[in-house]
């Protein structure tokens, strides 16, 4: 599944989550978060899922609607 990594990095920003701890957080590694967030990689739906419990959002908020 593809995500909007641009909008997931400014969710967690704002939320104030360092990319190692929202990682560790969402039972991911921090290199697969940073490859999210640069739209390099997809994610599974229970990882999207997880990303978007944790930033409070819709999934529809984070996934990429061309996916």
């Amino acid at each position: 599944m593809r995500t909007r990594g641009a909008e997931i990095r400014r969710r967690r920003e704002l939320a104030g989550h360092g990319l190692r701890n929202f990682a560790a957080q969402v039972d991911i590694s921090a290199s697969h978060l940073s490859r999210l967030e640069r739209d390099l990689r997809g994610a599974q739906p229970e990882v999207v899922r997880r990303i978007a419990d944790k930033l409070n959002a819709a999934v529809s908020d984070i996934i990429d609607p061309s996916s």
